[in-house]
C-alpha cells in the first residue's frame, strides 16, 4: 500500500483535501459529492454536524452553528478585528480565562482549534472513505501572513483531529506549487490569495524545480467575509428603512440576511444586478414582514471601495520587498473564491498591467499544492525544492520598551539569527526575555509570542554580562529561542509552541472528547447504514413476497410465508428503532433469506 500524505486547505469559508495518486495531484470529493466542504460546524443536542449538513440547518440553529472560526484562531478576544466580527455573527464569541477569543455553543466553551479540528476530521474521513484505509499524516496550509500563534493553533487543530501534521505551508506557496508543478521555464510568479477570511500576496521565483519565496505580505483579517459584511450592513439598513424594525438581535433573521449577502456577492461576479428576495423574514403584531431589494454591482463596489483599497497596500509591499517592478512579474495566479469579483481582477490589471492566469481552480489549487508538498516529504517527488519565508520580523523587547529585530521578515526558512544583549541595572541576576513578532518599533505594538527568564547571571555592573539570544525557525515557521550568559554558559530556552494558549491538559481533554465523538459518529454511521440497508431489503422483500403468494401451491409454503411476514415485522421494528442493533439485524435478515430460499425450493 502506498503511503499517502493528505494535502489539506483549511479554509475560512470552504476546505478541500487532495492526495497524490499515480503521480498526479487529485482533489477528493466528499460524501455529498462536492470537491470542497463548507468550513461550518454545528453543535446540536444529538450530534456535531460538519460541512453542508451544518450549513443547511444554520437558519434554525444560528447560535450553535459556527463558521469562519479560522478568523479567530490564535487571536485575543480584545483585538479590534475580533470585536468588529462580534457585531455581525449570530453565534457568541467569548473571552477565555487567558484572554483568547473562544466560542460559546450551548453549554460548551470551544477553542477555535477545537472547531477547526472538526473540519479537519471531515477532510480526513473524506480521504479515508476514498482510499479505504486510515490516513494519519498531512500537510496543512495557512495564510502566508499568519503569525506564530496562528500557525501553532492550526497544528493543535490537526493534533485534535488525529493528524500528524508534517508541515505547515503558506497558502500562496502551495498554489504556486500547483501552478508550476509541470513548468520548465523559469518565472517570477505573484500569487494573489483572497479567501473567505484572509488575504495574502506572495512573490516566488521558480526555476529548475526550485520554488523560492521572495516576499510575502497580507492582511489576516481581510477576505470575502468582509465584503459579505458590507452587503449585510446595507441590507439591514434597507430592511429597517422599509419596516422600521431592526434585525440585529433577531438571530434567525440575521442568519438569513447573512446567507443572502453572501449569495448576492457571488451572483454579482457574473451579473450586473441581483434580486434579494426573503419572504417572512420576521413578524410583528401587524403580520409577517418580507424583504425584496435589488443590489447592483455598481452599488456593491461602492459599498466595498475601502476594502478594495486595503488590497492595494500588501500588493505594493510585496513588490517592494521583492525589489521587483510590476513589469518583472511573469504570471499572476488568483487563489480564493473572492478573486472572482470583477473589481479585484480589474485592480490587479491596473497595478500589474497583466491579465491573471486562470488555468488553475482558485478553490482547489491550495489543497493540490499541499498534496504535492506531501509527495516531496514522502520522497515520491524529488524534483521540487520549496524555500519559504517568515512573514513577519522576530525580535525581543529591549530597554525603553523597544523591539530589537533578530530575524527580518521575508527571510528564507529554516533560518537562525542571534543578538547580543546585557543587563540594564547593576548586579542584575535575572533577565526577562519577551519574544516579539511584528514590524512596529515599540514592543507594545507588536505581538508577544512568549516570555521566559534567564536566571543566575553573575552580579556585575550594568552592561558587563554578555547575553546571547539565538532564534531558530524550522521549516514550519515555528520558533525556538535560546538565551545564554556567555561567561557561565547558563542557558534557558523556549519553544514557541503554546501560542494557541491551549495547555497540555486542555489539549488532552479536547482530544479525548474528540475520540468520544468519533465513536458516536461511527455509531451514527452504523445506524444510518442499517436503516438504509434495511429499507432497501424490506422493499425488495415486499416484491418477493407478492410473487411468492401468487405462485404458492401448498400449505407448507403458505405457512412459511406467514413466518417470513412475522419476521419482517420484527425486522421493521429493529430498523425504525432509535438504536437499531446490527447483530440482531444481520441475524434476522439471514434467517429471512434462508426461509425464503427454502420456499423457493419447495415451489
Amino acid at each position: 500500500m502506498s503511503k499517502y500524505i493528505l494535502g489539506i486547505d483549511l479554509g475560512t469559508t470552504n476546505s478541500c483535501v487532495a492526495i497524490i495518486e499515480n503521480g498526479v495531484a487529485k482533489v477528493i470529493e466528499n460524501s455529498e459529492g462536492a470537491r470542497t466542504t463548507p468550513s461550518v460546524v454545528a453543535y446540536t443536542d444529538k450530534e456535531i454536524l460538519v460541512g453542508a449538513s451544518a450549513r443547511r440547518q444554520a437558519v434554525t440553529n444560528p447560535t450553535n452553528t459556527i463558521y469562519a472560526s479560522k478568523r479567530l484562531i490564535g487571536r485575543k478576544f480584545d483585538e479590534e478585528a475580533v470585536q468588529k466580527d462580534i457585531n455581525h455573527i449570530p453565534y457568541k464569541i467569548i473571552k477565555a480565562d487567558n484572554g483568547d477569543a473562544w466560542v460559546s455553543a450551548g453549554d460548551q466553551k470551544l477553542a477555535p482549534p477545537q472547531i477547526s479540528a472538526e473540519v479537519l476530521r471531515k477532510m480526513k474521513k473524506t480521504a479515508e472513505d476514498y482510499l479505504g484505509h486510515e490516513v494519519t499524516e498531512a500537510v496543512i496550509t495557512v495564510p502566508a501572513y499568519f503569525n506564530d500563534s496562528q500557525r501553532q493553533a492550526t497544528k493543535d487543530a490537526g493534533l485534535i483531529a488525529g493528524l500528524d501534521v508534517l508541515r505547515i505551508i503558506n497558502e500562496p506557496t502551495a498554489a504556486a506549487l500547483c501552478y508550476g508543478r509541470e513548468k520548465e521555464k523559469p518565472e517570477k510568479i505573484l500569487v494573489f490569495d483572497l479567501g473567505g477570511g484572509t488575504f495574502d500576496v506572495s512573490i516566488l521565483d521558480f526555476g529548475d524545480g526550485v520554488f523560492e519565496v521572495l516576499s510575502t505580505s497580507g492582511d489576516t483579517y481581510l477576505g470575502g467575509d468582509n465584503f459579505d459584511q458590507k452587503i449585510l450592513e446595507h441590507l439591514l439598513v434597507e430592511f429597517e428603512t422599509q419596516h422600521s424594525i431592526s434585525l440585529k438581535n433577531d438571530k434567525q433573521a440575521l442568519q438569513r440576511m447573512i446567507e443572502a449577502a453572501e449569495n448576492a456577492k457571488i451572483e454579482l461576479s457574473t451579473l450586473n444586478e441581483t434580486l434579494i428576495s426573503l419572504p417572512f423574514v420576521t413578524a410583528t403584531e401587524s403580520g409577517p414582514k418580507h424583504f425584496e431589494y435589488v443590489l447592483t454591482r455598481t452599488k456593491f463596489e461602492s459599498l466595498t471601495e475601502n476594502l478594495m483599497k486595503r488590497c492595494l497596500e500588501p500588493l505594493q509591499q510585496a513588490l517592494k520587498d521583492a525589489n521587483l517592478k510590476p513589469s518583472e512579474i511573469d504570471e499572476v495566479i488568483l487563489v480564493g473564491g473572492a478573486t472572482r469579483m470583477p473589481k479585484i481582477q480589474e485592480l490587479i490589471k491596473n497595478v500589474l498591467n497583466k491579465i491573471p492566469n486562470q488555468t488553475i481552480t482558485p478553490d482547489e489549487a491550495v489543497a493540490l499544492g499541499a498534496a504535492i508538498q506531501g509527495a516531496v516529504l514522502s520522497g515520491a517527488r524529488k524534483d521540487i525544492l520549496l524555500l519559504d519565508v517568515t512573514p513577519l520580523s522576530l525580535g525581543v523587547e529591549t530597554l525603553g520598551g523597544l523591539m530589537t529585530k533578530i530575524i527580518a521578515r521575508n527571510t528564507t526558512i529554516p533560518t537562525t539569527g542571534k543578538g547580543k544583549f546585557s543587563t540594564a541595572a547593576d548586579n542584575q541576576t535575572v533577565v526577562g526575555i519577551n519574544v516579539l513578532q511584528g514590524e512596529r518599533q515599540l514592543a507594545k505594538d507588536n505581538k508577544s509570542l512568549g516570555e521566559f527568564r534567564l536566571e543566575g547571571i553573575p552580579s556585575a555592573p550594568r552592561g558587563q554580562p554578555q547575553i546571547e539570544v539565538n532564534f531558530d525557525i524550522d521549516v514550519n515557521g515555528i520558533l525556538l529561542v535560546t538565551a545564554i550568559e556567555t561567561e557561565t554558559n547558563i542557558k534557558q530556552s523556549i519553544v514557541i509552541k503554546d501560542s494557541s494558549k491551549l495547555s497540555e491538559q486542555e489539549l488532552e481533554k479536547i482530544i479525548k472528547e474528540a475520540a468520544k465523538f468519533a465513536e458516536i459518529d461511527k455509531e451514527n454511521a452504523k445506524i444510518a447504514q442499517i436503516k438504509s440497508d434495511g429499507e432497501f431489503f424490506m422493499e425488495s422483500m415486499s416484491k418477493e413476497m407478492q410473487e411468492l403468494k401468487q405462485k404458492s401451491t401448498n400449505s407448507e409454503s403458505n405457512e412459511s410465508i406467514s413466518e417470513i411476514e412475522a419476521l419482517l415485522e420484527k425486522l421493521k421494528q429493529i430498523i425504525f428503532s432509535d438504536s437499531p442493533n446490527l447483530d440482531e439485524f444481520l441475524k434476522l435478515k439471514e434467517n429471512i433469506e434462508q426461509k425464503l430460499q427454502a420456499i423457493k425450493t419447495l415451489n
